[in-house]
């Protein structure tokens, strides 16, 4: 009786451990904490590609991770002006330049960007039954937002792929369709 106890502890030990050790490249990513928002001054919030602005007072989640990359790594499609004076502010991280809306330009949320890893890095973009190559300029920041560094827009969410126009068009995704779409991808 003795050693049929000893061997069922010991293949459940054996379980867990591998079980664990499957765990460890799909560990999940939580919130690593919250901002308050602030009222935009008048004029400050560019709401263009239908951005949001932040409320005042209202808490938004802040992420330092993203989701694990895998060969079809799951992503919201966001739409993203990369040119002066629209939506994403300033210009990119990758190489202080603007980029022209019509080249396929995007930017990935803070895991993902990687402390600038994949800058001017391609990814490929599969949804609507096509694919899309587009290289990284910028972060969408997941850690801060609400302030002018940000536009006054919140902070993005951990699994974002914010792209320009040239991305939407190559998807064959309907104009009126844009700005938010289930999406994979992965690095070319």
């Amino acid at each position: 009786m003795e050693t049929f106890g000893l061997k069922a502890s010991l293949l459940l030990i054996a379980i867990l451990v591998f079980t664990d050790c499957l765990n460890v490249g799909g560990q999940v990513c939580h919130p690593s904490g919250k901002i308050r928002g602030k009222k935009p001054p008048p004029g400050e919030c560019n709401q263009g590609n239908d951005s949001d602005c932040c409320k005042e007072g209202k808490l938004y989640t802040t992420y330092k991770c993203s989701p694990t990359v895998s060969s079809h790594t799951k992503a919201y499609l966001t739409l993203n002006g990369f040119e002066k004076d629209e939506d994403g502010g300033a210009p990119s991280e990758c190489d202080n330049h603007y980029h022209s809306d019509d080249t396929p330009v995007l930017a990935l949320s803070t895991g993902w960007y990687n402390k600038g890893s994949r800058c001017l890095n391609n990814i490929t973009i599969t949804a609507n039954g096509r694919s899309v190559v587009a290289m990284v300029v910028d972060e969408c920041d997941s850690t801060m937002g609400c302030d002018s560094d940000h536009d006054y827009q919140p902070p993005c969410a951990n699994n974002i792929v914010d792209a320009s126009r040239a991305v939407w068009k190559a998807l064959g995704v309907p104009q009126d369709q844009w700005g938010g779409l289930d999406i994979t991808w992965t690095d070319a």
